[in-house]
């Protein structure tokens, strides 16, 4: 049973997901988002999207407050946090081949040695700060926080095996590749309900037919998206897994080592 102060930082967190969720789908339930006159310009949720960001931002500055009131953080781990967030949003820029960037390899590891909360700030905020040095801002921002908040935090849910480093390795890659395709596949839903096809491949149901339509059964949604998927953003998804997958299993032991001798001597109690 979790502790009134865990209980605090995990209904926030709860809301901040419910808010990633709810902004990712909704426009499925909409009559025809590509009548949209700004997702033909290739600018998907232009009107919500600074809302959304606002609230998110302020989610993650509750989840700060918040454990701050209840001792469940300090000065020193916050300060710990905002040098993870400015080496993790550096680490983006660093080019991989097939678009990999080292963006998840922090907010898994630290999100598993702090704790899941950790790991969604870590993640969230190292996309913002990201996208201020790059000038990388645009209504895609809030969604990337939210997918690469919830790698982080699901890293902060898997089990711990403190004396099978090498499982606990282990463990951690195999999340880092299968992340790979996660965050790929979320990131897609927030531009692809906006998109228009070819006139006769989007107004037919045709077998090969991949962009989304009003009134489609949940099944032809799943079939259309699946031949998106595949045709558009698979392999480099496949990169950015194979690329988490490697570097997990290459350094992930002795930064994990360290994160734990962090943990130790500042006597975090964030699990």
């Amino acid at each position: 049973m979790l502790n009134p102060s865990k209980l605090l930082s995990a209904l926030i967190l709860l809301l901040a997901s419910w808010l990633g969720l709810w902004a990712f789908i909704y426009p499925f339930f909409l009559p025809d988002t590509r009548q949209d006159s700004m997702a033909h310009m290739g600018m998907a949720h232009a009107d919500d999207a600074p809302l959304i960001f606002i609230l998110l931002l302020a989610l993650c500055l509750l989840v700060i407050v918040a454990n701050l009131e209840t001792r469940r953080m300090d000065a020193r781990l916050v300060a710990m946090l905002g040098v993870l967030v400015g080496i993790n949003a550096t680490l983006r820029l660093v080019p991989g081949p097939l678009g990999f960037s080292a963006v998840f390899f922090l907010p898994i590891l630290c999100g598993y040695v702090f704790g899941a909360d950790f790991g969604f700030l870590l993640g969230a905020l190292s996309l913002l700060v990201s996208g201020l040095i790059t000038g990388g801002m645009g209504p895609w921002l809030p969604f990337q926080m939210f997918a690469a908040g919830w790698v982080g935090l699901v890293g902060g849910w898997l089990p711990h095996f403190h004396r099978w480093p090498k499982l606990e390795v282990g463990l951690l890659a195999a999340w880092g590749m299968l992340s790979g395709f996660l965050y790929g596949l979320i990131m897609n839903l927030w531009f692809w309900p906006y998109l228009v096809g070819p006139v006769e491949q989007a107004a037919t149901s045709e077998p090969g037919a991949m962009f989304w339509e009003a009134n489609l059964n949940f099944w032809s949604i799943l079939t259309r998206y699946g031949l998106f998927y595949l045709t558009t953003s698979l392999w480099w998804d496949a990169g950015r897994a194979i690329g988490n997958l490697l570097l997990i299993l290459l350094v992930g032991l002795p930064i994990l080592r360290l994160l734990y001798r962090f943990e130790q001597r500042f006597q975090f109690s964030q699990r």
